[in-house]
């Protein structure tokens, strides 16, 4: 599993013109699944994400999770995260989940990150969605969890 962690002043993502998901701070949140995922590598990608102390307090230090500063989250699918673009000029996506696992496992983080964050909004698996954000910072971080599930 991989995911790019935006810190967001806000995010929303639309389909066909329509938002169908809107955030105000917090994290945009683009994941990708890994044939190999499971339940367990969705939820300590979650719980990480979640957890993430990456808001700065009130000595400026980035010492703040979501949690502590009331923050959302907006969750989109993204598998061209595990685009492979090591032979020619176009990518391959062998390395991605399947569509049925991949969408599985996409609503099982979504819904896993509720556990921690009240207001949880996400795109359409597999629709053509337009993301439009206010990167904050600019603060973004890339993880991804190695074939035994453990984060780097």
């Amino acid at each position: 599993m991989r995911a790019v962690v935006q810190r967001v002043t806000r995010a929303s993502v639309k389909v066909d013109g329509e938002t169908i998901g809107a955030i105000g701070r917090g994290f945009l949140v683009l994941l990708g699944v890994a044939e190999t995922d499971t339940e367990t590598v969705a939820d300590r990608m979650a719980d990480k994400i979640c957890k993430l102390r990456i808001f700065e307090d009130a000595d400026g230090k980035t010492n703040l999770s979501l949690a502590d500063v009331g923050g959302e989250l907006l969750v989109v699918s993204q598998f061209t995260l595990y685009a492979d673009c090591h032979k020619g000029n176009r990518p391959s996506f062998i390395r991605a989940g399947s569509p049925a696992k991949a969408e599985q496992l996409y609503e099982y983080f979504t819904e896993r990150c509720r556990q921690y964050v009240p207001k949880v909004e996400h795109g359409r698996f597999g629709a053509d969605m337009k993301v439009e954000l206010l990167n904050d910072g600019p603060f973004t971080l890339m993880l991804e969890a190695d074939e035994h599930g453990v984060l780097q």
